[in-house]
């Protein structure tokens, strides 16, 4: 009778770190380890640690303590392999040594834990041959069919507690305050915070809105005794050609409020605060949760898919099926419908 060869998978952390990273990292190794008899390694840097093939050997005991912790122990890139296949140092394209190197060091399967740009290459790597499961994070739950990614939670946390700061400074001086948050195409995370926060604007890159709409907006708060505003904004939002080159979104809206309704307004760019520090419980779980089930999919033998969260269930989809694709926030979301019914301003004429 034949045995079972004991299974060798690889993990990387890949593109913004994020709170989660390493709570996924111990699901998916202590899942692997301990459940399935695997060994595993820790690739350095994302997809630069598979070019180079820096790597550590994981045991339980380098898995044990991290749970909490921001951050990655692993360390992340933003390598794309496929986007600068060459490099005057390598002697063979970049896919080219990943694909030597995973088979050098013997790998059955690399987790790639990660965003968008992550699953693209993850995906791309799957066509290659290689055995590839993805897992999805990022702060602006923006990844293609899972209904959360892990690190939205924490960065929702953060912001909210940050607009709850802001409205008392706001306060005390009769000023509109103006935050300003990340995402680029996808405004998950200025929605919920928005909301969260009492935000009396929102503005996210998917609803087009317009000064003027905006600027009579907060007279009429003017005119009904309310001293004060609170705008969230997404870096994202459009703003004119010649402004982008010189100002932040924040910096655009607040400097075009005062001068259209000479109201007082002072912005805040919350930044990199918001991917940094110890995840929420939330993330907590649902990265370990996404970590185990990935650790499952590999001893199936079921590659090259993405764990997701579908109806809050733990699933898996092909990973062609998410490479390339955003989720961006429907101009009906229903949390779109419910804050238009407290009376909160999304920039746009109703």
């Amino acid at each position: 009778m034949g045995t079972n060869k004991k299974l060798r998978i690889g993990i990387l952390t890949s593109g913004g770190d994020c709170p989660g990273l390493n709570a996924a990292i111990r699901g998916v190794g202590k899942a692997a380890i301990l459940n399935y008899g695997m060994s595993v390694i820790g690739i350095s840097s994302g997809f630069q640690g598979l070019i180079n093939k820096e790597y550590i050997e994981l045991d339980e005991r380098k898995l044990s303590g991290i749970l909490t912790l921001g951050g990655t122990i692993l360390g992340t890139s933003r390598e794309k392999p496929f986007k600068d296949m060459t490099d005057s140092k390598y002697a063979l394209s970049k896919p080219e040594l990943i694909k030597k190197n995973y088979d050098d060091l013997k790998l059955d399967c690399v987790v790639c834990i990660g965003g968008n740009g992550t699953m693209k290459t993850a995906y791309k790597l799957a066509k290659e041959g290689l055995n590839i499961i993805g897992i999805p994070k990022t702060i602006d739950n923006d990844v293609w069919g899972t209904d959360l990614s892990f690190g939205f939670d924490s960065a929702v946390y953060i912001a909210t507690e940050a607009l709850d700061r802001l409205h008392t400074t706001a306060n005390s001086h009769k000023r509109t305050m103006v935050l300003e948050l990340m995402g680029h195409n996808a405004g998950w995370l200025t929605l919920y915070s928005g909301i969260a926060g009492g935000g009396d604007v929102i503005l996210i890159p998917e609803i087009e809105y317009k000064l003027d709409v905006i600027a009579k907006f907060l007279e009429k708060r003017t005119t009904m005794g309310k001293p004060y505003s609170i705008i969230v904004v997404a870096e994202g939002i459009k703003i004119p050609e010649k402004e982008s080159k010189n100002t932040s979104a924040g910096h655009y809206i607040s400097k075009s409020i005062t001068e259209m309704t000479g109201l007082e307004t002072r912005v805040t760019i919350l930044g990199y605060i918001q991917r940094g520090g110890t995840p929420t419980p939330n993330d907590r779980v649902l990265a370990t949760r996404f970590g185990t089930y990935a650790a499952e999919l590999i001893a199936k033998k079921e590659f090259g898919k993405m764990v997701a969260l579908q109806k809050n269930k733990i699933v898996s989809i092909p990973l062609n099926e998410v490479a390339g694709k955003l989720k961006t926030v429907p101009i009906d979301d229903p949390l779109v419908k419910e804050a238009r019914l407290i009376d909160t301003c999304f920039g746009d004429e109703i």
